[in-house]
């Protein structure tokens, strides 16, 4: 919120053509795998994979599995502040967005099927789920004619290339 009011400050006081963006939820290259400190997607992937290595046959999810969340691909992000740095120029903000969701049960599952992890799934319904649905409205960047080019399906295949690459450099 302070980056948010500098930035409105800035254009209101001297001018300048800076602008606020909000991304969803993102995932992607150099995401943070940390067992305890990582968001879902990198926490999913390597939960997976470590469960995939080891041979486990159940992965335990926080929550319900019924809350819905927004996914973007960081490289998709990139794109969208590119094309607003060339076509927009207000002090409104724009979310960044794909403009839909999934269940944390159904993106376990697509996250399972990405990494090849085939045990079960299971919800530990004593961790909180949190907010019931995140999901931003991304009409006004739609309006300037962006839309995220990278699938769930597809992005999730890269982010897990990513963190093998990446869990091996760490490991050197």
């Amino acid at each position: 919120i302070a980056g948010i009011k500098m930035v409105e400050a800035y254009r209101s006081q001297y001018g300048s053509d800076f602008i606020n963006v909000m991304p969803t939820n993102l995932y992607g290259r150099g995401d943070n795998y940390h067992p305890e400190y990582s968001h879902v997607v990198a926490a999913l992937i390597r939960r997976f994979h470590e469960a995939k290595v080891s041979g486990a046959k159940n992965i335990v999810v926080w929550g319900t599995g019924t809350p819905r969340r927004e996914f973007l691909y960081v490289d998709d992000l990139a794109d969208a502040c590119i094309h607003l740095m060339k076509t927009y120029s207000s002090g409104e903000l724009v979310n960044i967005g794909l403009g839909d969701d999934i269940t944390i049960a159904e993106f376990a599952r697509l996250v399972a099927a990405t990494v090849g992890y085939a045990g079960e799934i299971s919800y530990d319904t004593s961790r909180p789920d949190g907010t019931p649905r995140k999901l931003l409205d991304s009409g006004r960047l739609a309006k300037l004619g962006w839309r995220a080019k990278t699938r769930l399906e597809d992005g999730l295949k890269l982010a897990y290339q990513a963190y093998l690459n990446e869990s091996k450099q760490a490991a050197e």
